[in-house]
């Protein structure tokens, strides 16, 4: 498909679309991204708005980075419940005429600026691309790569963690969590 080919060729299929059939990616983002009937099928995810406020912010910065535009980006992330728990947002910018998007080492520069980092080491990544995992793991990050329940084993890991649930960063990174119960159990009652 060609989909999956620009997709693993540029890490975004947009990419290959706009380089090899002139389309517009605003264009493509209205009509395709923020026309999706979302709403239908994200709904607010209370075990994840759970982790997410049981970081301690005082230790590490929560902060998206997403290949999607800015407008598809903040939709998802608000239908989780989640939109106020990031400080900020690295995103692929449609606006631009040379598209940027991870796994390019521009976007791991551009995410790490925008984040203030100072170190790549200072770095922690989850993302469910092996090549993005693998491209942040080169860089000096601390990568995590968030596999489906459903997913096969990959041939070769992409970093030195691997995951199928996102409560599972609480047993890698518990440095990071205020609390130190399994989250996973005490936000079921929720």
């Amino acid at each position: 498909m060609l989909h999956q080919k620009y997709y693993k060729e540029y890490g975004l299929a947009i990419e290959g679309l706009v380089r090899h059939h002139k389309v517009d990616p605003l264009e493509y983002n209205q009509k395709v991204d923020d026309a999706l009937p979302l709403d239908d099928i994200i709904t607010p995810d209370p075990l994840l708005r759970a982790l997410l406020e049981d970081i301690d912010t005082t230790k590490v910065k929560p902060w998206l980075f997403t290949n999607a535009h800015i407008t598809h980006g903040k939709r998802v992330v608000k239908l989780l419940g989640v939109d106020d728990l990031f400080e900020g947002i690295t995103y692929c910018d449609y606006t631009q005429k040379t598209m940027v998007c991870k796994p390019h080492k521009e976007m791991y520069d551009k995410a790490e600026a925008e984040a203030g980092v100072s170190s790549s080491e200072d770095c922690y990544f989850v993302d469910d691309s092996h090549l993005n995992c693998r491209h942040a793991q080169a860089r000096g990050w601390t990568t995590v790569h968030l596999l489906d329940p459903d997913d096969p084993e990959p041939e070769g890991k992409a970093s030195k963690s691997q995951i199928r649930s996102l409560q599972e960063l609480r047993h890698i990174f518990p440095q990071f969590f205020k609390s130190t119960t399994n989250g996973h159990l005490e936000t079921q009652k929720l």
